[in-house]
């Protein structure tokens, strides 16, 4: 019965002991331990096993329960320990808990006793200040009075004293005292409520229409509009009585400005009339010299009588050229048949140079002529058309004696009276726009007629191709005119004048290049078979002289220039007209007709280079291939082609030496022309012999390197040639060398002939691969079997008109080539 309850209090005991996972392992992390004991999954059996692992160690069973005992004793000697710990915690908590609420009982007591002793200082500082507040307000509002009642005092005395000084006319004294008493009326606006106050901002405002009218009688005392000035001058009253105008209603400034100008130009009204004949444009400068000795007397008589910041100089300058602009557009459109271009550009030049001499001496401050416009400053630049333009004048003579580079000089400010008497031509410069197109016609003219005198430009070959100096002439006249143009007007007549350029730019191309070109047709007899093959130095001549060649390099080089130019110079006309019109300029018609020129020339130095090799193609094609017994140096008709090279090459160079790439564009395009015209020509060579096949790739290398050295044949400085002619080069004459390795390989077995074929020419044409057998002299009975496997041998068709991979055929391997050059090098040197 015993045991049964000590069993069921073990397994109470167990489940009371059965911890959670998380509050085990908290225990394990607070408390880490290794005893078995201590582990959440103890299990005795295990724990006994460990302790007596075998039956010779139940012998140390008294000494383990002894140690086990006494760690149970220590277990309860620690439980009791903190058991009997415990007890007197709850009794201290609390004992805490009441000492913390007394603590804080305390705290707010002194905390609501600082309060109550805040209050009453603030308390104690309010009715101490209270009355220091009133004295504050009591001062602030004594000054004030004591201010008020000195202005009134200062206002009732001024305008007393302003009263009693224009009755005497003391402006002088007046325009102190009337600027102070309006200053001092000013801290009287929120006071015009009384009526002693309004009262006498009204006297002042009387007073003040009182000096107006005043000032503005004695002006017309002094200066009556239907009399002379007074003889004594300026007085020291009007001086006065500018600076109390200054002060008055604007509107009493300018009557008075208004008047004392009228008065001052009314001379010149009288003395250019309309029907005086110094009014006519040819005596236009007394008009500006009359201006001038009137501006010198004023500044003499009158300069220190008025204010300096009235500006009556330039303001009479200015009105001066608002008359003479409205008097010379009523006298020209009254005489507009009687006006010339010289008088025009006359009067014309005249005007700009009065305007730039207003224009060194006025700011142009008192302009209001919203319609004038000022210059627009271009950006610097190399163009020509960009130089800073100088005055007409000098422009005119730099012209006539050919100087055009002028040294450059800095940019002038712009000009504000720029077009303020000179707008009044602009309705007339038709005149001028009809001027220019009869002598640009008049000039391409004298252009051809110089050109059929002088004979084309000579020979030149150390300092390059000479452009013609008749396009110099032409733009430097263009620029002339487009300066001219764009200082009277940027709008419909600088259209007009561009479409002038647009016609005379396209009749120099046809007059004076394409029309000076020379004419493919030869004259006498051309090269003969027999002199090629003679190849007797001094027999060949080209088709072209040196001189017609050196005129083609010139023609070329000065329509390139004239290209380069014309651009510049729509360029620039774009940067002078207005804004709105620039999509109306628009040379590109021109500048296609001198790319069509260069196009002809070069075509033209291709031709007759191309012609002169001709025969030596056709002596190639009519040799006896089969006849050639052993192989030896190149051929006479390959050291005819090279003659030919060496003569014309150079000269072409070095006249084209200003324009590099179109002699680079000479060489691709007679690179073009030749190499496929020797391929047509090697195709003629029929039958050939395989030591004749020999001899023409022998050849064709020759001629490949001769190509290849094409750019710098001739010349003491060597240049790689531009990739572009060489990939060309090379393709095209690999081809050839493609052609004759085949002509030379056995054509049996029949197979291997036809796929050596197709893999070195990759050509599906059946007419070449015909040619070919024609080349080796096969019968027709054996050509239509090869025909046929060769019809059954092409490969399927690549999908683009051009895989990549019959590029690659077309172009030996650098081994390959290398190994065929030493291989005919060899054979030269065997030969030779």
């Amino acid at each position: 019965m015993m045991e049964e309850e000590e069993l069921e209090f073990v397994e109470e005991l167990e489940a009371v002991l059965q911890l959670t996972p998380d509050v085990q392992l908290a225990i394990e992390q607070v408390f880490p331990s290794q005893d078995p004991l201590d582990r959440a999954d103890f299990n005795a059996v295990e724990y006994i096993n460990t302790l007596f692992p075998t039956e010779q160690s139940l012998a140390n069973i008294d000494e383990v329960v002894n140690k086990i005992r006494l760690k149970i004793r220590r277990l309860d000697d620690n439980i009791r320990t903190v058991v009997r710990g415990q007890t007197n915690v709850g009794q201290d908590g609390r004992q805490a808990l009441e000492e913390a609420q007394k603590a804080i009982q305390q705290l707010f007591g002194k905390i609501k006793d600082i309060k109550d002793k805040a209050e009453k200082s603030e308390q104690m500082v309010k009715e101490i200040t209270r009355d220091i507040k009133q004295l504050d307000h009591a001062k602030r509002h004594l000054t004030t009075s004591i201010t008020t009642l000195n202005h009134l005092h200062m206002l009732a005395g001024g305008v007393d004293s302003l009263e009693a000084m224009t009755r005497r006319r003391q402006y002088g004294e007046v325009a102190n005292l009337l600027q102070g008493v309006m200053n001092v009326l000013e801290h009287f606006h929120k006071y015009m409520g009384i009526p002693q106050i309004r009262q006498l901002s009204e006297r002042v405002k009387a007073a003040q229409t009182e000096l107006g009218q005043q000032i503005l009688a004695d002006f017309e005392e002094a200066f009556p509009s239907q009399g002379t000035k007074r003889p004594g001058g300026p007085s020291n009253v009007l001086r006065d009585a500018c600076l109390v105008a200054n002060i008055l209603d604007p509107r009493i400034k300018q009557e008075i400005i208004k008047k004392f100008i009228k008065q001052h130009l009314s001379e010149y009204l009288v003395l250019f009339q309309e029907n005086q004949d110094v009014a006519w444009l040819d005596k236009i400068d007394r008009r500006y010299a009359w201006i001038k000795r009137q501006l010198v007397d004023y500044e003499e008589k009158y300069g220190r009588m008025f204010p300096r910041e009235w500006y009556m100089a330039e303001r009479i300058a200015v009105e001066f050229c608002h008359i003479t602009r409205t008097e010379l557009a009523k006298i020209m459109r009254t005489r507009a048949k009687e006006i010339e271009v010289k008088l025009l550009l006359f009067a014309i030049q005249r005007t700009t140079n009065f305007e730039g001499f207003l224009a060194k001496r006025f700011s142009g401050c008192t302009l209001t002529d919203g319609t004038l416009k000022k210059l627009e400053s271009p950006p610097a630049s190399t163009n020509p058309f960009l130089e800073d333009e100088p005055a007409p004048e000098m422009e005119e003579l730099a012209m006539e004696k050919g100087d055009v580079e002028q040294p450059k000089k800095p940019k002038a400010p712009d000009n504000p009276f720029h077009g303020i008497v000179s707008k009044c031509f602009e309705p007339h410069l038709y005149v001028y726009i009809e001027s220019q197109d009869k002598n640009l016609g008049e000039l391409i003219d004298r252009f051809v007629a110089d050109f059929k005198a002088q004979g084309p430009p000579k020979p030149n070959t150390d300092e390059g191709g000479a452009v013609l100096p008749s396009c110099a002439d032409l733009f430097v006249y263009y620029k002339k005119c487009m300066v001219q143009c764009s200082q009277l007007s940027t709008g419909e007549p600088m259209i007009a004048l561009t479409t002038i350029f647009q016609k005379y730019l396209r009749e120099y191309a046809w007059k004076i290049l394409s029309g000076n070109l020379p004419k493919t047709t030869s004259s006498g007899g051309g090269l003969t078979i027999s002199s090629l093959l003679k190849e007797k130095e001094g027999s060949e001549v080209a088709k072209f002289t040196l001189e017609e060649l050196c005129l083609i390099c010139s023609i070329l080089s000065t329509a390139e220039y004239c290209l380069a130019t014309t651009q510049q110079l729509e360029e620039k006309l774009k940067e002078k007209v207005d804004v709105s019109l620039t999509e109306r300029i628009n040379l590109t018609g021109e500048m296609d007709t001198f790319s069509t020129v260069i196009s002809s020339s070069i075509q033209l130095l291709v031709q007759d280079l191309d012609a002169a090799c001709d025969p030596a193609l056709t002596a190639m094609s009519k040799m006896q291939w089969q006849n050639v017994e052993h192989v030896g140096d190149q051929s006479p008709y390959v050291t005819s082609v090279i003659l030919h090279i060496k003569q014309n090459v150079p000269i072409i160079r070095d006249n084209l030496a200003s324009t590099r790439k179109y002699f680079t564009q000479f060489c691709i395009k007679f690179a073009n022309s030749f190499i496929p015209k020797f391929i047509t020509h090697l195709f003629k060579c029929k039958p050939i012999s395989m030591v004749g096949a020999e001899q023409l790739l022998l050849d064709t290398h020759s001629l490949k390197m001769v190509l290849l050295d094409l750019p710098s044949v001739g010349s003491q400085v060597v240049r790689k040639a531009p990739a572009s002619y060489t990939k060309i080069v090379v393709k095209g004459m690999t081809r050839a060398e493609m052609i004759l390795k085949v002509v030379m390989a056995p054509h049996e077995p029949l197979v291997v002939f036809v796929d050596n074929y197709i893999k070195l020419l990759t050509d599906c044409n059946t007419e070449t691969f015909q040619k070919i057998l024609d080349m080796k002299g096969l019968k027709r009975s054996e050509q239509s079997s090869m025909l046929e496997l060769f019809r059954q041998r092409l490969p399927a068709p690549p999908s683009g008109p051009e895989g990549p991979s019959s590029l690659s055929l077309l172009a030996p391997t650098p081994e390959q080539e290398s190994s065929r050059i030493r291989k005919l090098e060899k054979l030269i040197k065997k030969r030779l």
